[in-house]
């Protein structure tokens, strides 16, 4: 018991750069009191003791904010970073080192009675402020959910889902786009990308713009090679490398 109260104010103090000190944590936590006082009700209530269980539930949530099920399962060095209004329930699963904000809700969409209702985190999952993740499905290890997302579905490891609904953004993926994006002044990493026609425009003009940047600069390469060979042939200066005019494109998208 000891130990693992060591290791959770440890991560704290990793985590979190205002912990100065771990007496500071054991006593000004309430993320980490919610954790102590859970393993007590979670034991009574996997013993038969449910209402004692529950009781010590509703007791940690008075003097923490933070509401978490007796049933629900929690991991070793889980933090709630603030935590006030967390509410996580009876089925929810969270893994080893995840890091849990404000306002979170790990809730359910089905009212049957002993079905897998609430979702599970795996490990190092980081869920932002007033996130609600509801169902019963899993959140994968390495996984981040934005502030305020909405997310009623599965979401891969080492994933990022933002928005509402919540948009499955694979960092693997978009990292090329969220690059050549860069470059012209924009981030789609800020507007929803899935299922607005908007975003999807724009995610197509920047595949495509840097596709034609690509392309330019390897036909000036070209040129360039073959006016070696002629002295009265000297190509421009235009396009030899790959350059978003950001200027420009901000004038069209009117800023």
């Amino acid at each position: 018991m000891l130990s693992r109260i060591r290791s959770d104010v440890q991560c704290i103090l990793d985590r979190d750069p205002a912990a100065r000190t771990a007496w500071e944590v054991l006593t000004c936590y309430p993320g980490l009191h919610a954790i102590v006082l859970h393993r007590p009700a979670h034991w009574c209530w996997n013993h038969g003791l449910k209402w004692l269980g529950r009781f010590i539930s509703h007791l940690s949530r008075f003097l923490t904010g933070i509401e978490i099920h007796p049933g629900a399962k929690i991991g070793e060095r889980v933090f709630f970073d603030h935590a006030m209004g967390v509410v996580v329930g009876e089925t929810a699963e969270i893994g080893d080192g995840c890091t849990i904000y404000q306002g979170v809700t790990l809730g359910g969409t089905s009212l049957y009675k002993g079905a897998k209702r609430h979702p599970t985190l795996g490990q190092n999952v980081v869920v932002g402020a007033g996130a609600q993740v509801l169902g019963g499905f899993t959140v994968g290890d390495g996984a981040r959910i934005g502030s305020n997302a909405v997310v009623v579905k599965p979401v891969p490891a080492g994933a990022t889902a933002v928005g509402n609904p919540a948009r499955i953004i694979q960092a693997e993926a978009d990292v090329k786009r969220e690059q050549a994006a860069s470059q012209m002044g924009f981030s789609a990493y800020g507007v929803t990308q899935n299922d607005d026609p908007v975003s999807q425009a724009m995610r197509g003009l920047i595949d495509n713009a840097s596709s034609q940047e690509h392309q330019i600069a390897l036909l000036w390469q070209a040129i360039e090679k073959l006016s070696e060979a002629k002295a009265n042939c000297v190509p421009s200066e235009a396009q030899r490398k790959e350059n978003f005019e950001a200027d420009k494109l901000n004038q069209l998208m009117g800023k």
